[in-house]
């Protein structure tokens, strides 16, 4: 009786291996794991003491030749080749800060570049690079462009036929409990044609055929929601003290002058994730990786989110831990890509590019829940706050605030 080949991978900036969790999940046999964080080493060793860590774990050190040969394989044997690079390059959230960002000339950027000298080498049957929304922005997108053209001299030089297609995608509707918007890129080395399927849940407006609503922070985190939590969840910082004054699903917006709460903040003066809490009833906001102390997602009750809420929330199972102190096992969550989303693009890389029959429905989604409660009740303004009340203004537009002008006067002086 004969047997499928099997499906090899070889992940590169692995992290804490969400990507790398779900595409095993899919089916795919992990060879070869390219990190160079300590931590995250020791967790990947710790859930999947099978797996086998690249060395060194700088892959700029590391030639796609000798990564093949302790992956023990050839050109052109690798069935899939993954990974996210560093995204904080063309990240939106530098934009709100200066109104753009370094994009290619910053250091970081160099790890796209090596992720394409890879591909040169190995020939994999099928690529797959995530990266934040940013890397497709309209007229800020370098990256995707140095991608796209290191593709076309990789395929006129090996004679391979790797066409790009870029999917933009919201983790929350297909399963995730989570708000998380992330560009894919997948390419086949004979050119087939990737084409996303359908979203599998939708926002309760928008629900349509047989599709589900999303799945909620309640339907993740619910069963954890007790009244007593140890200390290292209790919120720190000047505003520590307002969140409970917040209501769920909103943030710091909640007071200005434009919605219910008392006016202590300028409108858009903030980050949109100041003070933000989660909803029981609505997916979870898109989980931070080096969260400040007033930067959320908070839990509804006013306090952090746990290591293992946050894990939930990502999708990842109850059994995986995370090396490190908090802030290094957050940081490893949130770089994360959620594992349901990387089983959820392995098998879709085994259907649409291996022509198999697999399963549609994702293991590592949360099971609905029907027991969600009220949303909790605000609580009133601690007096502290009172003498920041009154006439703020608000912010003047993209690029515009006090840092952007900083950067402005900064940049024309140095033209001089």
């Amino acid at each position: 009786m004969s047997t499928k080949p099997k499906k090899t991978m070889i992940s590169l900036f692995s992290g804490a291996g969400g990507l790398d969790l779900g595409l095993n999940v899919a089916g795919f046999i992990n060879k070869l794991c390219v990190e160079i964080d300590e931590t995250a080493q020791k967790t990947l060793t710790t859930n999947h003491p099978k797996w086998k860590l690249a060395c060194p774990g700088d892959i700029h050190e590391l030639t796609p030749s000798d990564l093949l040969k302790q992956a023990g394989l050839k050109p052109r044997e690798l069935t899939l080749l993954a990974g996210g690079p560093p995204c904080q390059p063309f990240s939106k959230s530098g934009f709100w800060v200066t109104g753009d960002t370094d994009r290619l000339t910053d250091p970081r950027a160099k790890t796209l570049k090596a992720y394409l000298d890879i591909v040169r080498e190995a020939q994999p049957e099928v690529i797959l690079l995530e990266n934040v929304k940013g890397i497709a922005f309209s007229d800020k997108d370098e990256g995707l462009q140095l991608l796209v053209n290191e593709i076309n001299k990789i395929n006129k030089l090996k004679k391979t036929n790797y066409k790009p297609h870029v999917i933009s995608l919201n983790a929350a509707d297909y399963g995730v409990p989570q708000s998380r918007e992330r560009v894919f890129i997948v390419a086949s080395r004979d050119g087939v044609q990737f084409n996303l399927p359908e979203p599998t849940h939708f926002s309760p407006d928008a629900a349509k055929g047989n599709g589900k609503p999303h799945l909620t922070a309640w339907d993740a985190i619910g069963d954890l929601d007790v009244d007593i939590w140890p200390d290292n969840v209790k919120p720190s910082g000047k505003w520590a003290d307002l969140l409970p004054t917040i209501p769920e699903g909103q943030n710091y917006l909640w007071h200005t002058d434009k919605l219910g709460g008392l006016p202590l903040f300028g409108w858009r003066t903030r980050y949109w994730s100041f003070l933000l809490k989660l909803a029981k009833n609505k997916p979870s906001w898109t989980i931070q990786a080096q969260p400040g102390p007033a930067t959320g997602p908070f839990h509804w009750k006013g306090r952090l989110l746990s290591i293992r809420e946050l894990a939930r929330l990502q999708t990842f199972p109850d059994d995986y831990q995370f090396l490190g102190e908090r802030r290094a096992a957050q940081m490893q969550i949130g770089n994360a890509v959620p594992p349901a989303i990387g089983e959820f693009f392995g098998l879709e890389i085994r259907r649409q590019f291996f022509g198999e029959r697999v399963r549609r429905k994702l293991r590592l989604i949360p099971v609905k829940r029907t027991d969600c409660p009220s949303p909790e009740a605000p609580k009133p303004v601690p007096s502290k706050y009172f003498p920041l009340s009154g006439a703020h203004s608000a912010h003047p537009g993209t690029g515009k605030g006090p840092r952007a002008q900083k950067r402005e006067q900064k940049e024309q002086v140095n033209a001089r």
